[in-house]
Order: C-alpha cells, then sequence, then structure tokens
C-alpha cells in the first residue's frame, strides 16, 4: 500500500464496469445522506429538537410526544379568548382561529408521523444496514488486491533473482568452487519462484472472490433505487394529503368568519388573479382562497329562487371535482371528489363561484374546487 502511494508498485485495476457501480454506489450514498438530512430540517426545523431525537433514537427509547407549533398558537389564542371575553367578536373569533390551529397542528403531526415511516426510515436502514455492507465488503476487496499485488512483485522479485543466478560464470574468471555455490542458489531461487506462483495463485483466487461478492452488492443498487423510488412517492403522496387538509381547514375557516356579523373577511382585491373559464389547468394549480358570497344575484335580485334558475341554452360545460366540499347553507351543493357536474354561469355572479347540476339537485359551487373540462 506504501508503495502504490509512491508510485513505487504496480495496482492491479478494475475494470471499467466495476468502476462504474463503486463512482454509482459512492453518488448514492452521499446523496441518500444530503436528502435524509434535509428533510429531517424540513420535518423538524428546530435542530435541538433534532438532537433530542437522535439520542432517543440511539438509547433505544420512544420519542415523547411534541406540541407542534400550530397547536402551541392555538392554546395560545384559545386563553386569550377565555380571558378577553369569548362572547366579543374578537374572542369568537381567537376560538374559531384556535380550532383551525389545531386542526393545522395535528395535521403536520400525521404529516411528519407518516412521512418518517414511509420515507425517513427506508433511507436511514440503506445507509445503516445496506452500505455498512457494502463498505465491509469493499474493504475486504482491497485487502484481498494488496494480498495480490503483493504476490505480483515477489514473483517478480524472485524469477528476477532466478535469472541471475542461472547466469553461467566464465570458467578463465571464476574458480570451479563458484559452480558450486551457483548451481546451489539457483536451485534456492526455483524453490522461491514455485512458492511464490503457488501464493500467486491463491491470492488471484481469493481476489476473484471477493470481486464477485462486491460486484453482486453492488448491483444491488438499482434494487435501492427502485425501493427509494417507491418511498419517494409515498412521501409526496403524504405532503399532498397534508396540504389538501391545510387548504380544506383554512378555506372551511374563512367561510366561519365570513359568516360572523362585523367581520373583516378580507381586501375588495382578490388574493389571486379571477380564474378564466377557458383554463382548466390554471383552475386545478393555483386554487386562490375562496372570498364569502353575500348572495348568488346581483343586486336587486338577492330573492331569486335557484330552483327557477333554468341553465342558459349555451355555456354549460362540464366540470370534474377536485376536492370534497361541505355546502354551507341550501343554496350551495355539496360535492365529492371525482365526481362530474354541469356548471355554468349567470350574468352578474362573482365570478368565483358557478352554477352547478347534478341530477335534480342544483347549487352554487367554488370554481376552485373544480377542473373544467368542457
Amino acid at each position: 500500500f506504501t508503495e502504490e502511494k509512491f508510485g513505487q508498485a504496480e495496482k492491479t485495476e478494475l475494470d471499467a464496469h466495476f468502476e462504474n457501480l463503486l463512482a454509482r454506489a459512492d453518488s448514492t450514498k452521499n446523496w441518500t445522506e444530503k436528502i435524509l438530512r434535509q428533510t429531517e430540517v424540513l420535518l423538524q426545523p428546530n435542530p435541538s429538537a433534532r438532537v433530542e431525537e437522535f439520542l432517543y433514537e440511539k438509547l433505544d427509547r420512544k420519542v415523547p410526544s411534541r406540541v407542534t407549533n400550530g397547536e402551541l398558537l392555538a392554546q395560545y389564542m384559545a386563553d386569550a379568548a377565555s380571558e378577553l371575553g369569548p362572547t366579543t367578536p374578537y374572542g369568537k373569533t381567537l376560538i374559531k382561529v384556535a380550532e383551525a390551529e389545531k386542526q393545522l397542528g395535528a395535521a403536520e403531526r400525521d404529516f411528519i408521523h407518516t412521512a418518517s415511516i414511509s420515507f425517513l426510515t427506508p433511507l436511514r436502514n440503506f445507509l445503516e444496514g445496506d452500505w455498512k455492507t457494502i463498505s465491509k465488503e469493499r474493504r475486504l476487496l482491497q485487502n484481498r488486491r494488496l494480498d495480490l499485488d503483493a504476490c505480483k512483485a515477489r514473483l517478480k522479485k524472485a524469477k528476477a533473482a532466478e535469472a541471475k543466478a542461472t547466469t553461467v560464470p566464465d570458467f578463465q574468471e571464476t574458480r570451479p568452487r563458484n559452480y558450486i555455490l551457483s548451481a546451489s542458489a539457483s536451485a534456492l531461487w526455483n524453490d522461491e519462484v514455485d512458492k511464490a506462483e503457488q501464493e500467486l495463485r491463491v491470492a488471484q483466487t481469493e481476489f476473484d472472490r471477493q470481486a464477485e461478492v462486491t460486484r453482486l452488492l453492488l448491483e444491488g443498487i438499482s434494487s435501492t433505487h427502485v425501493n427509494h423510488l417507491r418511498c419517494l412517492h409515498e412521501f409526496v403522496k403524504s405532503q399532498t394529503t397534508y396540504y389538501a387538509q391545510c387548504y380544506r381547514h383554512m378555506l372551511d375557516l374563512q367561510k366561519q368568519l365570513g359568516r360572523f356579523p362585523g367581520t373583516f373577511v378580507g381586501t375588495t382585491e382578490p388574493a389571486s388573479p379571477p380564474l378564466s373559464s377557458t383554463s382548466p389547468t390554471t383552475t386545478a394549480a393555483t386554487m386562490p382562497v375562496v372570498p364569502s358570497v353575500a348572495s348568488l344575484a346581483p343586486p336587486g335580485e338577492a330573492s331569486l329562487c335557484l330552483e327557477e334558475v333554468a341553465p342558459p341554452a349555451s355555456g354549460t360545460r362540464k366540470a370534474r371535482v377536485l376536492y370534497d366540499y361541505e355546502a354551507a347553507d341550501s343554496s350551495e351543493l355539496a360535492l365529492l371528489a371525482d365526481e362530474l357536474i354541469t356548471v355554468y354561469s349567470l350574468p352578474g355572479m362573482d365570478p368565483d363561484w358557478l352554477i352547478g347540476e347534478r341530477g335534480n339537485k342544483k347549487g352554487k359551487v367554488p370554481v376552485t374546487y373544480l377542473e373544467l373540462l368542457s
């Protein structure tokens, strides 16, 4: 090993395919570590809490339950409402927001738990299990290669010494006694060469066997990629569920706050550009907050009955429901995810709402819950 570092010894090179397998394995290990660490930061931004959880895991002890930031905020808001007056408009609003924040905290807790099991645990198992096995076999392969190179160097030196010993001296310049010494040295070097060749064959066999074992483990990295891909899909699914729950909780909260008398429900300017009825992709992706709707019809026609409203002769479209929606009152239509309904708009309607029909049922539906198809 030292002679190799100083460039004084020949090194047995591995084939190109084997080197590619080694490089891919190293890259997989390095990126898995980075993804694991950053995902832990995403799920638990507090470094002190991460260190505490790490120590509990190393001690094989259960990590104590931790209150999320949303749940802590909900507790503060509930306590503030209790002290400032739960019957005042501010107190009532604090209680409603506290309930929503508590729901957000519970959703976050479920997301962290699911992501830890379905995503972090498989990555950690690879680093602490499979990778340690691969590293151990690679070290053994390195030792076998060094043994093989040492045997090659020993055989090379023995052959060189044998060739020098078998050189016939000049009879005119060398006494007969030297012939006897030369023949004896030649026999010794012949034995040394035979011994070195035998050691080389054994070392080559051990090296080939260890190289095959290591190759099989390295080729198993492809299976690791497949497993990590499945885990990544599970992580995205859990994250999608978490954000969808948060969106629904906040949307319900805003609707509840909009029904409180004298409650500020937002500015008159929309939080995002109005959705175009001809762009289903934009409708499904942007998902702006739905403002409260005081009435379906324009001013002066608030008493218009939905059952008396006839769909326009042209302009009806099909829409797919993206999320479940619970009707706030009898003027709205409850929705189920993935169902198809017929929608249309009426003159003077709020652009964030449409009329939806399903069978003989009719009601207002929010545009943000729909994907317009045709």
